[in-house]
Protein backbone atom coordinates (compact mmCIF):
# COMPACT_ATOMS: atom_id res chain seq x y z
CA UNK A 1 0.00 0.00 0.00
CA UNK A 2 1.18 3.31 -0.60
CA UNK A 3 2.96 5.04 2.14
CA UNK A 4 2.44 8.67 3.82
CA UNK A 5 4.49 10.96 5.31
CA UNK A 6 3.01 13.66 7.62
CA UNK A 7 4.34 16.88 9.06
CA UNK A 8 2.92 19.07 11.54
CA UNK A 9 3.65 22.59 12.37
CA UNK A 10 1.87 24.33 15.62
CA UNK A 11 -0.12 23.66 18.62
CA UNK A 12 -0.61 20.38 20.46
CA UNK A 13 -4.20 20.25 19.04
CA UNK A 14 -2.13 19.81 15.21
CA UNK A 15 -0.30 17.36 16.97
CA UNK A 16 -3.00 15.31 18.23
CA UNK A 17 -4.64 15.70 14.86
CA UNK A 18 -1.88 14.39 12.73
CA UNK A 19 -1.91 11.62 15.17
CA UNK A 20 -5.60 10.62 14.16
CA UNK A 21 -5.30 10.97 10.87
CA UNK A 22 -2.21 8.56 10.52
CA UNK A 23 -4.41 6.75 12.23
CA UNK A 24 -6.93 6.80 10.18
CA UNK A 25 -4.34 6.18 7.44
CA UNK A 26 -3.00 3.31 8.73
CA UNK A 27 -6.73 1.27 9.29
CA UNK A 28 -6.93 1.85 5.45
CA UNK A 29 -3.87 -0.06 4.60
CA UNK A 30 -1.14 3.05 4.25
CA UNK A 31 1.82 3.13 5.74
CA UNK A 32 3.01 5.76 7.93
CA UNK A 33 7.04 6.46 7.52
CA UNK A 34 9.21 9.04 8.96
CA UNK A 35 10.18 10.50 6.03
CA UNK A 36 9.08 12.57 2.87
CA UNK A 37 12.06 10.68 1.08
CA UNK A 38 10.70 7.92 -0.69
CA UNK A 39 7.12 8.23 -0.04
CA UNK A 40 3.92 7.95 -2.43
CA UNK A 41 2.19 11.10 -0.33
CA UNK A 42 3.54 13.95 1.66
CA UNK A 43 0.94 15.70 4.00
CA UNK A 44 1.11 18.91 5.75
CA UNK A 45 -0.51 19.92 8.34
CA UNK A 46 -0.42 23.32 8.78
CA UNK A 47 -0.46 26.63 11.38
CA UNK A 48 -2.00 30.23 10.17
CA UNK A 49 -1.62 31.61 14.02
CA UNK A 50 1.49 33.64 12.68
CA UNK A 51 3.04 34.48 9.26
CA UNK A 52 6.31 32.87 10.36
CA UNK A 53 4.15 28.95 10.47
CA UNK A 54 2.79 29.56 7.69
CA UNK A 55 6.24 30.26 5.48
CA UNK A 56 7.43 27.38 6.88
CA UNK A 57 4.92 24.93 5.80
CA UNK A 58 4.71 26.92 1.90
CA UNK A 59 8.61 26.77 2.23
CA UNK A 60 8.77 23.07 3.01
CA UNK A 61 6.26 22.51 0.43
CA UNK A 62 8.16 24.05 -2.62
CA UNK A 63 10.97 21.53 -1.68
CA UNK A 64 9.12 18.86 -1.63
CA UNK A 65 7.16 19.66 -5.25
CA UNK A 66 10.93 20.35 -6.33
CA UNK A 67 11.69 17.03 -5.78
CA UNK A 68 8.20 15.59 -7.29
CA UNK A 69 9.31 17.17 -10.95
CA UNK A 70 12.23 15.96 -10.73
CA UNK A 71 11.75 12.16 -9.44
CA UNK A 72 8.02 11.88 -10.17
CA UNK A 73 7.70 11.22 -6.81
CA UNK A 74 5.69 12.00 -4.16
CA UNK A 75 2.76 11.05 -6.07
CA UNK A 76 0.31 12.91 -4.08
CA UNK A 77 1.24 16.72 -1.49
CA UNK A 78 -1.48 18.23 0.70
CA UNK A 79 -2.33 20.60 3.07
CA UNK A 80 -4.27 19.78 6.38
CA UNK A 81 -4.93 21.99 9.09
CA UNK A 82 -5.61 25.97 9.86
CA UNK A 83 -3.58 27.35 6.78
CA UNK A 84 -5.76 25.13 4.78
CA UNK A 85 -8.73 26.26 5.85
CA UNK A 86 -7.60 29.61 6.21
CA UNK A 87 -6.50 29.44 2.18
CA UNK A 88 -8.39 26.70 0.46
CA UNK A 89 -7.93 26.25 -3.31
CA UNK A 90 -5.46 29.01 -3.76
CA UNK A 91 -2.93 26.24 -2.66
CA UNK A 92 -3.08 24.07 -5.22
CA UNK A 93 -0.89 23.83 -7.60
CA UNK A 94 0.23 21.29 -10.50
CA UNK A 95 2.35 19.31 -7.70
CA UNK A 96 -0.25 20.36 -4.84
CA UNK A 97 -4.11 18.24 -5.34
CA UNK A 98 -5.24 18.11 -2.18
CA UNK A 99 -6.41 20.70 0.31
CA UNK A 100 -8.31 19.74 3.52
CA UNK A 101 -9.42 21.85 6.69
CA UNK A 102 -9.99 21.59 10.19
CA UNK A 103 -13.67 19.76 9.92
CA UNK A 104 -12.65 17.35 7.32
CA UNK A 105 -9.58 15.16 8.86
CA UNK A 106 -12.16 12.03 8.59
CA UNK A 107 -12.12 12.40 5.16
CA UNK A 108 -8.55 12.20 4.66
CA UNK A 109 -8.10 8.75 3.88
CA UNK A 110 -11.22 8.35 1.18
CA UNK A 111 -9.54 11.73 -0.67
CA UNK A 112 -5.85 10.02 -1.16
CA UNK A 113 -7.48 6.93 -2.11
CA UNK A 114 -9.37 9.06 -4.81
CA UNK A 115 -6.49 10.50 -6.13
CA UNK A 116 -4.11 7.76 -5.97
CA UNK A 117 -6.59 5.91 -8.43
CA UNK A 118 -7.11 9.07 -10.39
CA UNK A 119 -10.19 9.53 -9.74
CA UNK A 120 -9.66 13.16 -9.25
CA UNK A 121 -7.22 15.31 -10.25
CA UNK A 122 -7.51 17.66 -6.94
CA UNK A 123 -9.48 18.30 -4.32
CA UNK A 124 -10.38 20.87 -1.40
CA UNK A 125 -12.86 20.06 1.23
CA UNK A 126 -12.88 23.24 3.54
CA UNK A 127 -16.37 23.05 4.19
CA UNK A 128 -17.83 23.16 7.94
CA UNK A 129 -18.88 19.67 9.52
CA UNK A 130 -22.13 18.62 8.93
CA UNK A 131 -24.52 18.93 11.85
CA UNK A 132 -21.81 20.42 14.26
CA UNK A 133 -23.50 23.20 15.58
CA UNK A 134 -22.61 22.41 19.08
CA UNK A 135 -21.02 19.07 19.01
CA UNK A 136 -17.90 17.62 16.94
CA UNK A 137 -19.65 14.50 14.79
CA UNK A 138 -17.07 13.16 13.24
CA UNK A 139 -13.85 12.64 16.22
CA UNK A 140 -11.18 10.84 14.93
CA UNK A 141 -9.32 8.24 17.81
CA UNK A 142 -5.72 8.24 17.55
CA UNK A 143 -3.41 5.42 17.06
CA UNK A 144 -4.90 1.83 18.30
CA UNK A 145 -1.17 1.17 20.29
CA UNK A 146 -0.91 4.41 21.91
CA UNK A 147 2.97 4.78 22.45
CA UNK A 148 4.58 6.21 25.81
CA UNK A 149 2.96 7.03 29.11
CA UNK A 150 1.46 10.18 28.22
CA UNK A 151 -1.79 11.02 25.61
CA UNK A 152 -3.62 13.68 24.60
CA UNK A 153 -7.59 13.43 24.25
CA UNK A 154 -9.11 16.47 22.36
CA UNK A 155 -12.00 17.41 23.84
CA UNK A 156 -13.33 20.07 21.79
CA UNK A 157 -12.45 22.47 19.09
CA UNK A 158 -13.17 26.37 17.71
CA UNK A 159 -13.28 29.27 19.09
CA UNK A 160 -15.85 31.78 19.74
CA UNK A 161 -14.08 34.42 21.37
CA UNK A 162 -13.22 36.45 18.27
CA UNK A 163 -10.05 37.96 19.78
CA UNK A 164 -9.24 40.66 17.12
CA UNK A 165 -5.46 39.36 16.37
CA UNK A 166 -6.63 35.91 16.06
CA UNK A 167 -7.39 33.59 13.04
CA UNK A 168 -8.59 30.42 15.11
CA UNK A 169 -12.32 31.04 14.76
CA UNK A 170 -11.79 31.16 11.04
CA UNK A 171 -9.52 28.32 10.53
CA UNK A 172 -11.39 26.02 13.52
CA UNK A 173 -14.59 27.42 13.25
CA UNK A 174 -17.79 27.61 16.53
CA UNK A 175 -17.06 25.62 19.51
CA UNK A 176 -17.97 22.20 19.25
CA UNK A 177 -18.00 20.13 22.23
CA UNK A 178 -17.32 16.21 22.23
CA UNK A 179 -19.87 14.28 24.85
CA UNK A 180 -18.57 13.73 28.00
CA UNK A 181 -19.16 9.92 27.51
CA UNK A 182 -17.08 9.42 24.57
CA UNK A 183 -14.18 11.56 26.43
CA UNK A 184 -14.47 9.28 29.47
CA UNK A 185 -14.19 6.29 27.54
CA UNK A 186 -11.56 6.89 25.12
CA UNK A 187 -9.10 7.81 28.49
CA UNK A 188 -10.30 4.19 30.03
CA UNK A 189 -8.87 3.11 26.62
CA UNK A 190 -5.74 4.78 26.92
CA UNK A 191 -5.54 3.80 30.83
CA UNK A 192 -5.66 0.02 29.33
CA UNK A 193 -2.74 0.18 26.84
CA UNK A 194 -0.88 1.98 29.90
CA UNK A 195 -1.30 5.66 29.86
CA UNK A 196 -0.51 7.59 33.09
CA UNK A 197 -0.97 11.10 32.19
CA UNK A 198 -4.03 12.47 30.14
CA UNK A 199 -3.40 16.31 28.87
CA UNK A 200 -7.17 17.64 27.87
CA UNK A 201 -7.13 19.71 24.57
CA UNK A 202 -8.79 22.47 22.91
CA UNK A 203 -8.57 25.56 21.25
CA UNK A 204 -10.59 27.20 24.42
CA UNK A 205 -11.06 24.15 27.24
CA UNK A 206 -12.71 26.07 29.85
CA UNK A 207 -15.67 26.68 27.07
CA UNK A 208 -16.22 22.96 27.20
CA UNK A 209 -19.75 21.76 26.91
CA UNK A 210 -21.28 25.88 27.79
CA UNK A 211 -23.83 25.34 25.36
CA UNK A 212 -24.81 21.35 25.96
CA UNK A 213 -23.69 20.75 29.43
CA UNK A 214 -26.28 22.75 32.06
CA UNK A 215 -24.15 23.81 35.54
CA UNK A 216 -24.39 21.51 38.18
CA UNK A 217 -23.92 21.98 42.08
CA UNK A 218 -22.01 25.34 40.79
CA UNK A 219 -19.34 23.50 38.33
CA UNK A 220 -19.56 24.08 34.94
CA UNK A 221 -19.33 21.51 32.36
CA UNK A 222 -15.49 21.34 31.78
CA UNK A 223 -15.06 20.93 35.94
CA UNK A 224 -17.65 18.19 35.69
CA UNK A 225 -15.30 16.24 33.19
CA UNK A 226 -12.31 16.93 35.05
CA UNK A 227 -14.31 15.45 37.82
CA UNK A 228 -15.18 12.32 35.52
CA UNK A 229 -11.75 12.18 33.98
CA UNK A 230 -10.44 12.17 37.77
CA UNK A 231 -12.71 8.61 37.99
CA UNK A 232 -10.96 6.60 35.84
CA UNK A 233 -8.81 4.03 37.35
CA UNK A 234 -4.88 3.97 35.87
CA UNK A 235 -4.88 7.59 35.35
CA UNK A 236 -2.76 9.25 37.49
CA UNK A 237 -2.15 12.49 36.04
CA UNK A 238 -4.16 14.91 34.23
CA UNK A 239 -3.43 18.27 32.32
CA UNK A 240 -5.26 20.59 30.10
CA UNK A 241 -4.73 23.58 27.58
CA UNK A 242 -5.58 26.00 26.41
CA UNK A 243 -7.44 27.66 28.89
CA UNK A 244 -8.89 31.84 28.86
CA UNK A 245 -8.43 33.30 31.81
CA UNK A 246 -12.43 34.13 31.84
CA UNK A 247 -13.09 30.61 32.21
CA UNK A 248 -11.65 30.54 35.56
CA UNK A 249 -14.52 30.49 37.87
CA UNK A 250 -14.21 29.62 41.66
CA UNK A 251 -14.95 26.04 40.43
CA UNK A 252 -12.19 25.72 38.40
CA UNK A 253 -9.90 27.13 41.03
CA UNK A 254 -10.93 25.14 44.36
CA UNK A 255 -10.51 21.91 41.88
CA UNK A 256 -6.56 21.89 42.11
CA UNK A 257 -7.15 22.20 45.48
CA UNK A 258 -10.10 19.04 45.25
CA UNK A 259 -8.52 17.03 42.69
CA UNK A 260 -5.29 15.19 44.18
CA UNK A 261 -4.77 14.18 39.77
CA UNK A 262 -5.04 17.63 38.43
CA UNK A 263 -1.19 18.72 38.01
CA UNK A 264 -0.78 22.06 39.80
CA UNK A 265 0.50 23.68 36.43
CA UNK A 266 -1.58 25.90 34.35
CA UNK A 267 -0.95 27.44 31.36
CA UNK A 268 -2.70 30.70 31.32
CA UNK A 269 -2.65 33.12 28.09
CA UNK A 270 -1.98 36.71 29.44
CA UNK A 271 -1.41 38.40 25.83
CA UNK A 272 -0.58 42.16 27.32
CA UNK A 273 -0.39 43.94 30.43
CA UNK A 274 -1.73 46.66 29.23
CA UNK A 275 -5.41 47.12 29.89
CA UNK A 276 -5.41 49.03 27.12
CA UNK A 277 -3.77 46.90 25.10
CA UNK A 278 -6.02 43.77 26.42
CA UNK A 279 -9.17 46.11 25.78
CA UNK A 280 -7.90 46.63 22.04
CA UNK A 281 -7.18 42.69 21.75
CA UNK A 282 -10.78 42.05 22.59
CA UNK A 283 -9.76 40.44 25.48
CA UNK A 284 -12.51 40.71 28.09
CA UNK A 285 -10.51 40.93 31.27
CA UNK A 286 -8.23 43.10 33.14
CA UNK A 287 -4.42 43.31 34.06
CA UNK A 288 -5.89 43.43 37.57
CA UNK A 289 -8.25 40.27 37.22
CA UNK A 290 -5.37 38.49 35.60
CA UNK A 291 -3.23 38.48 38.54
CA UNK A 292 -6.56 38.03 40.84
CA UNK A 293 -6.44 34.44 39.46
CA UNK A 294 -3.08 33.88 39.78
CA UNK A 295 -3.16 34.82 43.56
CA UNK A 296 -6.10 32.73 43.99
CA UNK A 297 -4.77 29.63 42.26
CA UNK A 298 -1.31 30.35 44.07
CA UNK A 299 -3.20 30.35 47.47
CA UNK A 300 -4.82 26.58 46.86
CA UNK A 301 -1.99 25.24 45.31
CA UNK A 302 1.01 26.74 46.24
CA UNK A 303 4.13 24.66 43.94
CA UNK A 304 2.16 26.29 40.90
CA UNK A 305 3.98 25.66 37.56
CA UNK A 306 2.63 29.13 35.64
CA UNK A 307 3.05 29.97 31.85
CA UNK A 308 1.37 32.13 29.67
CA UNK A 309 1.42 33.49 25.98
CA UNK A 310 2.31 37.10 25.67
CA UNK A 311 2.38 39.54 22.28
CA UNK A 312 4.30 41.90 22.01
CA UNK A 313 4.56 44.69 19.24
CA UNK A 314 0.43 44.52 18.97
CA UNK A 315 -1.29 47.89 16.66
CA UNK A 316 -0.60 51.04 19.01
CA UNK A 317 1.44 49.23 21.56
CA UNK A 318 3.45 52.18 23.35
CA UNK A 319 6.88 52.07 25.19
CA UNK A 320 4.42 52.44 28.41
CA UNK A 321 2.14 49.57 27.37
CA UNK A 322 5.33 47.24 26.79
CA UNK A 323 6.37 47.99 30.43
CA UNK A 324 3.24 46.73 31.87
CA UNK A 325 3.75 43.82 30.44
CA UNK A 326 6.88 43.53 31.53
CA UNK A 327 5.56 44.76 35.17
CA UNK A 328 3.01 41.96 34.58
CA UNK A 329 5.82 39.30 33.83
CA UNK A 330 7.43 40.15 37.29
CA UNK A 331 4.11 40.10 39.66
CA UNK A 332 3.35 37.13 37.89
CA UNK A 333 6.68 34.91 38.19
CA UNK A 334 5.72 33.22 35.19
CA UNK A 335 8.20 29.90 35.30
CA UNK A 336 7.58 29.92 30.98
CA UNK A 337 6.15 31.85 28.89
CA UNK A 338 6.06 31.81 24.69
CA UNK A 339 6.64 35.13 23.35
CA UNK A 340 4.97 36.10 20.07
CA UNK A 341 5.78 39.62 18.06
CA UNK A 342 2.64 40.83 16.49
CA UNK A 343 2.05 39.11 13.17
CA UNK A 344 -1.09 40.49 11.33
CA UNK A 345 -3.30 37.62 10.26
CA UNK A 346 -5.52 38.25 7.11
CA UNK A 347 -9.42 39.37 7.88
CA UNK A 348 -8.91 39.96 11.47
CA UNK A 349 -9.69 43.49 13.21
CA UNK A 350 -6.17 44.20 14.47
CA UNK A 351 -4.34 43.52 10.62
CA UNK A 352 -5.98 47.01 9.66
CA UNK A 353 -5.71 49.04 13.35
CA UNK A 354 -3.94 52.34 12.65
CA UNK A 355 -0.25 52.43 14.65
CA UNK A 356 1.49 49.16 13.36
CA UNK A 357 4.42 48.90 15.11
CA UNK A 358 7.42 48.53 13.26
CA UNK A 359 9.35 45.03 12.97
CA UNK A 360 12.54 46.28 14.23
CA UNK A 361 10.73 47.83 17.74
CA UNK A 362 9.03 44.49 17.89
CA UNK A 363 11.89 42.70 17.77
CA UNK A 364 13.61 44.55 20.57
CA UNK A 365 10.26 43.80 22.87
CA UNK A 366 10.82 40.41 22.03
CA UNK A 367 14.42 40.31 23.34
CA UNK A 368 13.83 42.85 26.16
CA UNK A 369 10.58 40.53 27.52
CA UNK A 370 12.41 37.03 26.45
CA UNK A 371 15.39 37.93 28.68
CA UNK A 372 13.22 38.91 31.62
CA UNK A 373 10.91 35.91 31.49
CA UNK A 374 14.28 33.55 30.79
CA UNK A 375 16.17 34.89 34.13
CA UNK A 376 12.48 34.90 36.30
CA UNK A 377 11.62 31.23 35.08
CA UNK A 378 15.30 30.25 35.49
CA UNK A 379 15.92 31.59 39.17
CA UNK A 380 12.52 29.24 39.94
CA UNK A 381 14.60 26.24 38.09
CA UNK A 382 17.32 26.87 40.60
CA UNK A 383 15.34 27.12 43.47
CA UNK A 384 14.60 23.01 43.43
CA UNK A 385 18.33 22.75 43.30
CA UNK A 386 18.87 20.43 46.54
CA UNK A 387 15.26 19.52 46.98
CA UNK A 388 13.58 16.07 45.89
CA UNK A 389 10.63 16.44 43.07
CA UNK A 390 8.07 13.35 42.26
CA UNK A 391 8.03 12.93 38.19
CA UNK A 392 6.18 10.98 35.87
CA UNK A 393 9.07 8.96 34.25
CA UNK A 394 7.89 9.50 30.09
CA UNK A 395 11.28 8.15 28.31
CA UNK A 396 14.96 8.28 27.09
CA UNK A 397 15.92 11.80 27.37
CA UNK A 398 15.38 13.68 24.09
CA UNK A 399 19.22 15.55 24.91
CA UNK A 400 20.61 12.31 25.95
CA UNK A 401 19.03 9.08 25.20
CA UNK A 402 21.67 6.90 27.96
CA UNK A 403 19.41 8.58 30.18
CA UNK A 404 15.69 9.16 31.56
CA UNK A 405 13.44 12.05 31.30
CA UNK A 406 10.57 12.64 33.07
CA UNK A 407 8.09 15.76 34.16
CA UNK A 408 7.06 17.06 37.57
CA UNK A 409 3.57 17.67 38.52
CA UNK A 410 4.54 21.47 38.09
CA UNK A 411 5.45 20.79 34.27
CA UNK A 412 9.63 21.05 34.75
CA UNK A 413 11.55 18.49 32.92
CA UNK A 414 13.85 16.26 34.98
CA UNK A 415 16.48 14.17 33.59
CA UNK A 416 18.76 11.90 35.44
CA UNK A 417 20.29 8.23 35.22
CA UNK A 418 17.97 5.37 35.46
CA UNK A 419 16.64 2.09 34.07
CA UNK A 420 14.42 1.62 31.56
CA UNK A 421 12.16 -0.81 33.85
CA UNK A 422 11.16 2.94 35.70
CA UNK A 423 9.61 4.41 32.49
CA UNK A 424 5.43 4.90 33.21
CA UNK A 425 6.70 4.77 36.67
CA UNK A 426 6.09 7.81 39.74
CA UNK A 427 9.64 8.60 41.39
CA UNK A 428 11.09 10.90 43.73
CA UNK A 429 14.34 12.42 42.06
CA UNK A 430 16.57 14.85 44.21
CA UNK A 431 17.63 18.38 42.05
CA UNK A 432 21.58 18.11 41.81
CA UNK A 433 21.72 20.86 39.31
CA UNK A 434 19.27 23.18 36.89
CA UNK A 435 20.21 23.70 33.22
CA UNK A 436 18.38 25.78 30.71
CA UNK A 437 14.66 25.20 31.60
CA UNK A 438 15.58 21.33 32.67
CA UNK A 439 16.38 19.95 35.75
CA UNK A 440 19.03 17.24 36.61
CA UNK A 441 19.42 14.28 39.18
CA UNK A 442 22.08 11.79 39.76
CA UNK A 443 22.55 8.19 40.43
CA UNK A 444 20.87 9.28 44.06
CA UNK A 445 17.29 8.72 43.41
CA UNK A 446 15.11 8.21 45.92
CA UNK A 447 12.78 5.10 45.64
CA UNK A 448 14.81 3.63 42.70
CA UNK A 449 16.71 1.01 44.32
Amino acid sequence: MPSVYIKTYGCQMNERDSEAVAAQLAARGFSIVASEHGADVVLLNTCSVRDAAEQKALGKMAAVAGQARKQGHPQVLGYLGCMAQSRGAELLSSQVQLVVGTQKFHRTGEYLEALLRNQRASIVDVEPEQGSESAIREHLPAAKGAAGVTAFVSIMQGCNQHCSFCIVPQTRGEERSRPMGEIVEECRDLAAKGIREITLLGQIVTSYGRRTIPVRDGRSGFVQLLDAVHEVEGIERIRFTSPHPKGYGGDLVEAYARLAKLCPSAHIPAQSGSDRVLKAMRRGYTRERFLELVGQLRSVSPGLGLTTDLIVGFPGETEEDFEATMDLARAARFTNAFIFKYSPRRDTPAATMPDQVPLEVRESRHRQLLDLVTRLGMEQYEAQVGRVVRILVEGPSRRNSSRLEGRTGSNMIVVFEGAERHLGQILDVRVTRAGSFTLYGDPAIVNLD
